[in-house]
């Protein structure tokens, strides 16, 4: 279950695209279980998930095969306050952060893009960097946003997918939910605060 967030709201709802991916204890109930969890984010509607896919590790090679989604969120959470829920929904499935980069994990929410922001904060970077480079992110993305779709920074999202290898991305079942689901309530408070600009900082 996502943690409690700031009340501060976005004056009008924003599009969010997160990547989804598991690969310990049972990664496809992980991944299935954490989507339902979206549809729980307060002041946000779930409008649409992919099936899910099979995937060779990135990094480290002695690991499993990750199971992998992404969803398109329709939210007036700021981004680090959709951060902050995310990663509470990482907790509930036992996700540890120990500093540990393209290692195993239970569960793994990714903010990939959110409208079109470009920022570089301390623990957030968005959109997020390395999403021309997966195709365990590019093609699951293909099914929930616009082929047209513009990736600050990085390109559309059609000419990324055709830019990257497809080799250990294997399509698996569909995630079944009834969407749209969730409730956007109006905005008890702009919060533009997110749009400052804190120091930059890489994500670990």
């Amino acid at each position: 279950m996502a943690e409690a967030v700031p009340s501060a709201l976005l004056g009008r709802p924003e599009v969010a695209y997160i990547g989804l991916g598991a690969n310990l204890d049972g990664p496809r109930e992980h991944v299935e279980r954490a989507a339902v969890a979206l549809t729980a984010l307060p002041s946000s509607r779930l409008e649409g998930v992919s099936r899910l896919y099979r995937t060779a590790p990135v990094g480290p090679a002695d690991q499993p095969d990750y199971i992998n989604a992404a969803a398109r969120l329709v939210t007036r959470l700021p981004p680090r306050a959709l951060l902050t829920a995310l990663q509470g929904i990482e907790r509930a499935h036992g996700r540890v952060r120990d500093g540990t980069r393209w290692g195993p994990r239970t569960l793994d929410l990714d903010i990939l893009v959110f409208g079109r922001r470009q920022v570089a904060w301390p623990g957030l970077v968005l959109p997020h960097p390395e999403i021309h480079r997966r195709a365990f992110v590019l093609v699951p993305l293909t099914e929930v946003a616009p082929a047209d779709l513009g990736i600050p920074g990085q390109g559309r999202l059609d000419g990324l997918l055709a830019a990257v290898p497809k080799d250990g991305v294997a399509p698996l079942a569909p995630i079944a939910l009834s969407l749209p689901a969730g409730a956007l309530r109006p905005a008890a408070a702009a919060d533009d605060s997110s749009n400052g600009k804190p120091p930059q900082a890489a994500l670990s």
